[in-house]
C-alpha cells in the first residue's frame, strides 16, 4: 500500500464520517438518539469489540503470509547461491553448464518473476532455468566420491530451492478469501452507522467531530494494514523486494573472480535465454 494513497483513504472516510456525523447531529436531540447512554454504550462496546477480535485474526493470517513470502525470497536466495559452490565440486563440463544455470536462475527471478508479483499474479508456471539444470544434473557423470557426494547435495539443494520459492509465490496473490473481506468490511460499516447515533445537538461540533473521526481512523488503518499484509509485493511501504536475489547475484559475481571460473552465461542480464 503506498503511503500518500493510504494518507488520502484515511483523509477522504475522516471526512465523510465526520461530515455525516455533523449532518445527523442537526436532527439530533440533546443527550443522542438513545434514551440510555449506559444501553447504548454496553451494545457498541461489542460491536467494537468483535470487529477487533475479528480484524486481529485476519491480521493474524496475513502477517503469516506475509512472514512466509518473505522467509521464502530469503531461502530461496541463501540456496541458490549454495547450488553454484556445490556445482564446482562436479565434472568440468556439468559444473560450468550449472554455475551459468544457477546466475540465470537468479536473474530470472529478480528481473521476471517478481514484476508478476508486483502486480498480484501467482505464477502456475516454473521458472525455466530450474528445467535447464535439472536436464544439465541428470546428465552429470559423478565418477569420484568427491563428485558423487556434490551430485547427492545438489539434488537435495533442489528440493529445497522449490520449497522456498512456493512459499515465495504463496501470497502473491493474497490469501484473504472474498467472504472475509466482506465480514470485514460489513462489521466496520456497522460500526459507523451505530455511532452516528451518538449525534448529540448539546455537544460541540468540535466533540463530535473526534468521537467519529478518531474511531473511523482507527477502523480504516486496520483495514488498510491487513491489504497491505495480504499483498506483500504490491507496491508500497513494506512490500517484500528482492533485495536477497540481488545480494546472491553479486555475491555469485565475486565467487566466480575468486575461484576463476570462467563459465559461459546463457542468458541475458533479465534472465531470458541468449539466441
Amino acid at each position: 500500500m503506498n503511503l500518500l494513497w493510504g494518507l488520502l483513504i484515511i483523509v477522504v472516510v475522516d471526512a465523510i464520517a465526520i461530515a455525516a456525523m455533523l449532518l445527523v447531529r442537526r436532527r439530533a436531540p440533546e443527550g443522542s438518539f438513545f434514551a440510555d447512554g449506559d444501553r447504548a454504550s454496553g451494545v457498541f462496546g461489542v460491536l467494537a469489540t468483535c470487529f477487533a477480535i475479528f480484524a486481529g485474526f485476519v491480521i493474524f493470517l496475513a502477517f503469516t503470509t506475509y512472514d512466509q513470502s518473505l522467509a521464502g525470497s530469503d531461502a530461496e536466495a541463501l540456496i541458490v547461491a549454495q547450488q553454484y559452490e556445490t556445482a564446482q565440486f562436479l565434472p568440468n563440463e556439468t559444473r560450468d553448464a550449472l554455475s551459468g544455470g544457477v546466475i540465470c536462475y537468479a536473474r530470472y527471478v529478480v528481473h521476471q518473476e517478481w514484476p508478476e508479483m508486483r502486480a498480484g499474479v501467482k505464477s502456475n508456471s516454473i521458472n525455466p532455468w530450474s528445467v535447464v539444470l535439472f536436464h544439465t544434473i541428470r546428465a552429470a557423470k559423478a565418477t569420484t566420491s568427491a563428485q558423487q557426494a556434490a551430485f547427492s547435495k545438489w539434488l537435495d539443494q533442489t528440493s529445497d530451492r522449490e520449497e522456498a520459492r512456493r512459499d515465495r509465490i504463496h501470497g502473491a496473490a493474497g490469501i484473504t478469501p472474498t467472504s472475509v473481506w466482506i465480514v470485514l468490511l460489513l462489521t466496520a460499516g456497522v460500526v459507523f452507522a451505530y455511532m452516528l447515533f451518538f449525534a448529540d445537538s448539546a455537544e460541540m461540533k468540535r466533540s463530535q467531530a473526534m468521537l467519529i473521526g478518531s474511531a473511523a481512523t482507527v477502523v480504516v488503518v486496520t483495514v488498510l494494514a491487513i491489504y497491505a499484509l495480504d499483498n506483500p509485493y504490491r507496491p508500497g511501504l513494506g512490500s517484500i523486494q528482492p533485495r536477497a536475489m540481488e545480494r546472491t547475484l553479486v555475491i555469485l559475481g565475486e565467487e566466480q573472480a575468486a575461484v576463476g571460473v570462467d563459465a559461459p552465461v546463457p542468458c541475458d542480464e533479465q534472465g531470458v535465454a541468449s539466441s
